[in-house]
């Protein structure tokens, strides 16, 4: 939109007030003081030890940790949005720096990941070049805005001497293994010695340990790493040349980044065992202080569930199932196998069985061909589409039958997209008449439906009247009788449950169990700008992990870095890796212990995920060569303390679209290097804080394309550019809907205090906010007033005097510093503000010279907020020391309290006088006093009185008789 505002304008001419507060002057103040903090280290948080060990006494104070979710260092650099949350994690740790506190803030660098690789493809720039230039760019974006950073601790994941322990901590999970028993990760060296003497079989072998091969051996270890290798269903995106994690596809099926078809592919990929964590995953968030909905939604990801496993015979084997209601199993009227399930060809027969059903078939001539067709159809789809309530259910016929367990019934087998492999044991066992999916399969294929749970209603129990399935947890079970004396008829939910579990134990074809619909981290990625494993395979395709003194393992210098791209609608397509071209790098003569031999390097890349899930742990010990983190210096920041048993940091703050990628990701490699040892932290943040995000208007012409919107102009309540008519749409900010607006645009017209008090004052923190620079000048107007109440605009003089503050100013400074400590600590900064600007309001209404005891202590509580103008008005008025580490002011409670509150007396109903009563006034005498006005005792006119209501000190409502 047009600006009609300038900060810049004063209404009184510069020349006669040289010494106003403009946006000049505001530039000067910054530059000079953020240089000042720089030199002086003004932020540098003491360790207890080592490099960056200070001040034994603030390292002895309490402390807090504060982060912020690791920025992404784009070429476009910031908009107003992006400081939203950085700015109020620096209010928050400057207050707590004035409230005893020795406080680590910094901020690193998110750098390795597609869009600087997708970048350098386009530019012909190497990534490492444009990343670094852009990362240069971002710090002086966000130097400018006075965040109060401990810059030594700083760095981005693509420095070498920060992946050397991305690295290293990737071998500990590859070198580790999940002991149920013990609930805990061990090194995989105590499970070799193990099989070694016997203590524990080798699994699916009929040899012992000492009888396998190396392969063999490689192959057992490989079914227990928490890091591992497998030929697993991918989704594989040929437009983006690469795989993606289930996070990374969006529901319709495409990559959120490119918005390109995904399919489902066969491939060898690095996965991560966070399955074996779920549980533990799960518990722990109890423990947590975050946001409800983001443990709902973690909750849901990892999806808990408890049922039993069934096997179903067929043809000599049995085709195993999970389901939450085994109390249902009378119901199982045919049973769905994931299109990927491994037994699908093994029990298809060659022709149709006589009688198929001919909606069974899909209308192919042979079982084989329905498969083959149908699957192709299903790789087409992501999970999220398959797992979507689609109106027509699809599937086919396998051609083969499998047997009920319970009752000995011959049930269709079939195959439907509706089922995952990656889900349960990707087989179903189908209860039409009590499950909706199931029912809409049935009907649309004409399949048979059997009522086993009483309905609660007066549908009766023939489902083929039904308009849809009947689902209860609390009703009886009926029609569920069978051989061996097994009967569920009458029993409740729960009963029927153990007593049909506890049979299927008995006769072992079945057993409880609980299932998880997390799936394990697929962790490879077909991509150059990434962390290189630090796995090299021997002649017989085995996996070594390189040893520590060969990390870190640095990106080769590469002319070519961009992934092999397909069609994005070719799904029979394979990856091919920028790292697999560099001949040189990938084949190597190493000496892992046992001479030099042949090895290949691993050519596929660590997900940008890698860097950040231990970012904050780097930030504690950033130039420790020799460990990942001092164990001292962790457990000083990080360790459990009174109300954080698994501790963490102290508060962490960013948006809520990471709460089932990085969040999850990151508490599982916590949970990992705390059971192996390495840290004293279960979990590596304990209180998250999602703020809001600052939306802008878009503007859009006929064509739907958006126009600048700067250059928009209102008139009349519609909206043209360039004369055109366009639309107005409010939503997010970028530079593609050519709303952006930079800091540094802000920064230049009004000054770095005045865009920090406005974003602050927009709204509450975690609620989304448009932004409006016509409105940003209230703020600056506000820091030209604290300006003139202690600095005399033409001679630049501070004002302030000596003299006591009257009674009234006092309890004016008491409340404004009791409010704004309590909005500070509880990150209300919008109302923190308001009480600052009522303050400095009533010191500009008061006239004459503001009090020294008044000026100081505003001046403490502007800090935060607006450090800059603070410091030098802290200066002015005669401290040499700066005013970041000095006490936030505490209020006096005898000025706090009101001295009298204005007291509504009512008779029937109707406001009849106001009394004026001290607060701590009792009830009995308010009463008394009440009944006493002549007001009240005319209104009464001599009546009786009936009741009297008294809330004392506010109200006192009469009842006449």
């Amino acid at each position: 939109m047009s600006e009609t505002n300038s900060a810049a304008t004063a209404a009184t001419p510069a020349e006669a007030a040289p010494h106003r507060y403009t946006a000049a002057m505001a530039a000067e103040i910054e530059a000079r003081w953020q240089d000042f903090w720089d030199a002086e280290g003004t932020y540098a948080a003491p360790n207890p030890k080592g490099d960056l060990a200070g001040d034994p006494e603030v390292a002895a104070r309490p402390k807090k940790f504060i982060m912020d979710m690791f920025p992404y260092p784009s070429g476009a650099g910031l908009h107003v949005g992006h400081p939203l949350g950085y700015i109020a994690t620096d209010v928050y740790a400057r207050f707590q720096r004035m409230t005893g506190h020795n406080v680590l803030h910094t901020l690193g660098f998110d750098a390795f990941g597609l869009p600087a690789e997708q970048y350098a493809v386009q530019t012909g720039t190497h990534p490492r070049v444009s990343t670094e230039a852009n990362i240069e760019n971002m710090k002086a974006q966000l130097r400018r805005l006075g965040l109060g950073h401990d810059t030594r601790r700083s760095f981005a994941t693509i420095d070498p001497d920060y992946y050397k322990w991305t690295q290293w901590i990737f071998l500990q999970i590859f070198n580790s293994w999940y002991d149920d028993e013990a609930r805990r990760a061990r090194p995989i060296s105590e499970l070799i010695a193990q099989f070694e003497s016997g203590e524990r079989a080798v699994p699916g072998q009929t040899r012992g340990w000492h009888e396998l091969n190396h392969a063999e051996r490689a192959d057992v270890l490989g079914e227990f790493r928490l890091a591992y290798a497998s030929d697993a269903p991918v989704n594989w995106c040929p437009g983006l040349g690469t795989v993606l994690a289930n996070e990374e596809v969006t529901a319709d099926g495409r990559s959120e980044r490119g918005n390109y078809p995904v399919f489902k592919a066969k491939l060898r990929q690095w996965n991560m065992r966070i399955t074996a964590y779920a549980d533990r995953l799960l518990e722990d968030l109890e423990e947590l202080d975050w946001p409800e909905a983001i443990k709902l939604q973690q909750r849901n990801w990892i999806g808990r569930s408890e049922g039993a496993r069934v096997d179903f015979p067929i043809d000599g084997e049995h085709i195993t199932v999970f389901t939450t209601r085994p109390d249902t199993l009378f119901g199982a009227t045919y049973m769905v196998l994931a299109p990927e399930h491994p037994l699908v060809e093994k029990f298809t027969p060659g022709a149709w069985p006589e009688g198929t059903h001919e909606v069974w078939t899909g209308g192919h001539a042979s079982p084989a061909e329905a498969v083959a067709a149908y699957r192709a159809q299903a790789a087409s789809k992501s999970d999220v589409e398959r797992q979507a309530e689609a109106k027509d259910k699809t599937g086919v016929f396998t051609g083969a039958f499998a047997t009920n367990p319970v009752n000995g019934e011959k049930i269709p087998v079939f195959i439907a997209d509706y089922v995952l492999m990656g889900y349960g044991t990707g087989a179903i066992m189908a209860v039409p008449a009590h499950d909706s999916r199931d029912f809409a399969f049935a009907r649309a294929f004409e399949l048979p439906m059997r009522c086993v749970v009483e309905p609660s209603d007066d549908r009766g129990t023939d489902p083929s009247t039904w308009d849809d399935a009947f689902v209860s947890y609390d009703a009886r079970i009926v029609n569920s009788s069978g051989a061996d004396d097994l009967t569920l008829d009458g029993l409740g939910v729960a009963e029927a449950k153990a007593r049909i579990t506890e049979w299927l134990e008995r006769k072992g074809i079945g057993e409880g169990t609980v299932n998880f619909r997390l799936r394990d981290w697929l962790f490879s990625r077909q991509r150059y700008w990434g962390e290189p494993f630090p796995i090299v395979y021997d002649e017989d395709g085995v996996a070594h992990a390189l040893p520590e003194s060969m990390l870190p393992l640095e990106l080769p210098e590469v002319e070519d870095y961009s992934p092999r791209t397909f069609d994005p609608d070719d799904a029979d397509t394979q990856p091919e890796t920028p790292l697999s071209r560099n001949e040189e790098w990938v084949d190597v003569t190493l000496d892992l212990g046992d001479g030099p031999k042949k090895y290949r390097r691993e050519t596929n890349t660590m997900p940008n995920w890698a860097g950040s899930c231990w970012y904050e742990l780097r930030y504690l010990d950033p130039h420790n060569s020799e460990q990942l983190v001092d164990p001292e210096i962790e457990r000083y920041w990080m360790g459990p303390r009174q109300g954080m048993p698994h501790g963490g940091v102290d508060l962490y703050v960013g948006g809520a679209e990471h709460a089932v990628l990085h969040l999850l990701y990151a508490r599982f490699w916590s949970k990992v290097l705390y059971d192996l040892g390495h840290v004293s932290s279960a979990e590596p943040f304990h209180k998250l804080f999602n703020q809001g995000m600052i939306q802008a208007y878009v503007y859009r012409d006929s064509r739907g394309i958006a126009v600048p919107a700067a250059e928009v102009e209102e008139r009349d309540g519609a909206y043209y550019y360039q004369g055109e008519k366009v639309s107005r749409l409010l939503g997010k900010m970028g530079k593609s809907l050519k709303n952006a607006v930079t800091p540094d645009e802000i920064c230049a017209e009004y000054g770095a205090d005045t865009l920090r008090l406005y974003e602050m004052a927009m709204g509450p923190l975690d609620v989304s906010r448009p932004w409006d620079t016509r409105a940003v000048v209230g703020q600056f107007r506000l820091l030209q007033r604290l300006w003139r109440n202690i600095v005399d605009e033409t001679t630049g003089e501070v004002t302030v005097s000596d003299a006591e503050p009257d009674e009234e100013t006092l309890r004016a400074l008491h409340k404004a510093i009791d409010g704004v400590r309590g909005d500070l600590e509880g990150m209300r900064f919008n109302t923190a503000i308001a009480k600052v600007t009522e303050l400095n309001n009533h010191l500009t209404k008061t006239g004459g010279a503001v009090p020294r005891r008044v000026a100081e202590p505003l001046v403490q509580m502007v800090a935060p907020l607006a450090p800059h103008i603070a410091e030098e008005l802290w200066h002015k008025l005669g401290h040499t020391d700066s005013v970041v580490h000095q006490d936030f002011p505490v209020a006096d409670p005898a000025y706090v309290v009101d001295e009298s509150v204005t007291c509504v007396v009512q008779v029937k109903g109707k406001v009849k006088a106001r009394l004026e009563v001290p607060p701590t006034i009792s009830e009995e005498e308010l009463e008394k006093a009440a009944l006493a006005d002549e007001k009240v005792v005319a209104a009464l006119g001599g009546a009786g009185i009936r009741k009297v209501i008294v809330r004392a000190p506010k109200l006192v409502n009469i009842v006449p008789a």
